[in-house]
């Protein structure tokens, strides 16, 4: 006669220098559910043999998930500060294990499949992702705007931005070596933090893996904390301002070559495309294109600098080159030349103008010197004023 085998659910008390695994839970509110959470990661651990604890990082709950963490074995550690980053980043500050999984405690994600990640990290991984969309998405797990566009979008733009490995930037449920990732300085408090992981551990060329997760549908009754536009554009936000090359500098050397491309052209004369006559108008559009460009271009040096300044990513050669090159020297003198030209040529027109007794103005002819002119001083005090600004930022 067959008989079912119980697994305890309790951990035995492992001490904190033995502790391989760390398996943390945000929560708030979560009392439908955690238990059971913490009952799966509590199997995982007998049954697999890893020295572990379950620790709950509680962000002020008020319906009694702390005593039921407690009766269960698990370690409370209290959050005031709140927020799902804040949660986590002070769970796994409190956290003794070599390695720590991380993942929600709304029962979304198997904590008893945890072992691939173990494996995963004991052959020297950093950082193991999961992978929902390999591992599978049981239907009512993830609304249609998140499958579909919010999570696709957004990490391949993780991906483009930050040539990182990894196809599901947003699961929930990942491990990492403590150490490692507490060396990252991370720092966002919300949802976003779970890009900030990903994106500062590519930035330090930290080792990285992806296991298959399943997604199911969370136990609670209520509404997810989360909310779809408002955290999606706090991830956006985050991927775009520590990637300063495609949020300033591809828009802005695409900006600038083509209003040089059309200066080049109609500075000689007005061009006429078919039915269509590009003027002294056309020729202004352009000016501020290159000039916008340049300055997009130039806040992309900055901000390299200011991250490194900052430690928010490594060094690296390319960075060293715009050191090199920004010199306040090099930037100076560009500065002047430009500066320099500008004025003789808005000379030349005021001397053109000046020979007809400042009467009768050709205005195409002058706004063709003028707008050069303007140009080259826009570019020249901006040159001036980046090479300054870079000079404080790289000195020691």
């Amino acid at each position: 006669m067959a008989s079912d085998i119980m697994v305890e659910t309790r951990p035995h008390a492992v001490a904190a220098n033995d502790i391989e695994l760390s398996i943390v839970m945000p929560c708030l509110n979560e009392a439908e559910t955690l238990a059971i959470c913490i009952e799966k990661a509590n199997r995982f651990l007998a049954t697999s043999g890893v020295a572990g604890e379950v620790v709950i990082a509680d962000n002020g709950s008020t319906d009694g998930s702390q005593d039921i963490a407690r009766s269960l074995g698990a370690r409370v550690v209290d959050v005031p500060a709140r927020g799902y980053g804040a949660a986590l980043q002070a769970g796994i500050i409190a956290s003794h294990g070599r390695y720590v999984a991380m993942g929600d405690s709304d029962d979304s994600y198997d904590f008893e499949g945890l072992m691939p990640f173990v494996l995963k990290l004991r052959e020297g991984y950093e950082l193991v992702m999961g992978n929902r969309f390999q591992g599978g998405i049981k239907p009512g797990a993830m609304p249609p705007l998140h499958r579909y566009l919010g999570n696709p979008v957004l990490s391949f733009a993780g991906r483009l931005f930050y040539d990182a490995p990894i196809g599901d930037f947003h699961c929930g449920l990942r491990a990492f070596r403590r150490d490692s990732i507490m060396a990252l300085g991370l720092r966002t408090t919300g949802m976003e933090f779970a890009s900030e992981m990903v994106v500062k551990a590519t930035l330090a060329h930290i080792r990285m893996a992806e296991v298959p997760t399943t997604l199911s549908p969370d136990g609670r009754s209520r509404p997810p904390h989360l909310r779809s536009w408002r955290d999606g554009w706090r991830h956006l936000k985050f991927l775009l301002t520590f990637a300063p090359k495609w949020l300033f500098f591809y828009p802005g050397a695409a900006l600038a070559g083509i209003g040089l491309v059309l200066l080049i052209a109609l500075l000689p004369g007005s061009l006429r495309l078919g039915s269509v006559t590009l003027g002294v108008h056309t020729l202004l559009f352009a000016a501020a294109g290159v000039i916008i460009g340049a300055q997009l271009m130039s806040f992309a040096v900055v901000a390299r600098l200011f991250g490194v300044r900052e430690r928010l990513w490594p060094t690296s050669p390319r960075i060293e080159l715009a050191r090199t090159w920004f010199s306040i020297d090099r930037t100076c003198v560009a500065g002047a030349i430009m500066l320099l030209a500008g004025i003789v040529i808005a000379a030349v027109a005021l001397g053109g103008w000046a020979g007809t007794g400042f009467r009768n103005m050709n205005v195409e002819g002058t706004m063709r010197l003028a707008i050069p002119s303007v140009l080259l001083c826009a570019l020249g005090v901006q040159a001036l004023v980046t090479g300054f600004f870079t000079a404080l930022l790289t000195s020691d």
